[in-house]
């Protein structure tokens, strides 16, 4: 090898020593990440160890306990200092009034137990009443009418004109209601679009006075459900468009026959 060559080899590596030492002190190392580990006040809290159906009745292998932080566990939630394994084994055998998601804490309010009444009773508001209506197909939307949908009430009656023919008379009697039960069905089964068929009943919610109303319409002429929107959703009967029959308000319905007044049927 030529002396210029080696010189050139030479110069060319202590340049490029000399660049990497000027590199090597612009960059920096990465400072060091402090971990700070914080201890949280943990309770145990029972809860749901899988899908829990309206209806269903509980057992001890419904349930699990699992660390749930203090501060975040609600009054009432069962937990292993206000009840423990007494309470879990007191609640089996109870039946849920409503649905349960695997891992959502278990309150008693959630909960009935056998013998405190049925199932409806249990997810029946306080103050409500259920009461059941004839359907069919053509009166409930097509059999598309599912629990927990809500509907206005419709009465249809055949009535004797002053000229002695007969008309047909329809009356929206409720607005917004909320439908319980389609036949023994309480619950909207996961992808099902549909009611079945062959139901011939629907239970609605509804209030005292408004029960007596519908048990009158029962006996005066046929009931058509009409689904509403979920959009249109409201607890306000004003805001819905309905009547509000909590009000004391005297109301009666006249059954005519023949064009003639035959009783009277007070709702008082």
């Amino acid at each position: 090898m030529k002396k210029a060559q080696v010189i050139a080899i030479s110069v060319a590596g202590g340049a490029a020593l000399i660049a990497f030492y000027f590199a090597s002190s612009f960059i920096q190392p990465p400072p060091p990440v402090h971990v700070e580990k914080q201890t949280v006040d943990s309770t145990q809290v029972l809860v749901a160890s899988s899908d829990i159906a309206v209806g269903q009745i509980v057992n001890e292998g419904s349930f699990r306990w699992v660390a749930w932080p203090k501060e975040a566990a609600q009054r009432g939630y069962v937990t292993q200092e206000n009840g423990g394994e007494s309470k879990k084994r007191e609640l089996s055998g109870s039946v849920a009034r409503s649905a349960l998601l695997a891992g959502e804490p278990i309150t008693q309010t959630k909960l009935i137990k056998a013998g405190q009444g049925g199932v409806l009773a249990a997810i029946l508001p306080g103050g409500m009443r259920a009461i059941s209506t004839k359907i069919d197909a053509k009166s409930a939307a097509g059999s598309l009418i599912l629990p927990n949908d809500h509907v206005d009430v419709i009465l249809i009656r055949r009535m004797r004109s002053k000229s002695g023919g007969e008309e047909v008379v329809s009356d929206t009697l409720f607005r917004n209601v909320r439908v319980i039960a389609i036949g023994q069905q309480i619950e909207t089964k996961e992808g099902k679009k549909a009611a079945d068929a062959a139901a011939t009943t629907a239970t609605l919610e509804l209030t005292p006075r408004q029960t007596e109303m519908m048990a009158l319409a029962n006996a005066m002429g046929e009931i058509t459900l009409a689904l509403r929107s979920v959009a249109d959703l409201s607890t306000d009967p004003a805001a819905s468009g309905g009547m509000d029959f909590n009000k004391q308000r005297g109301s009666a319905v006249r059954v005519l026959r023949y064009g003639a007044k035959s009783r009277v049927y007070g709702v008082n």
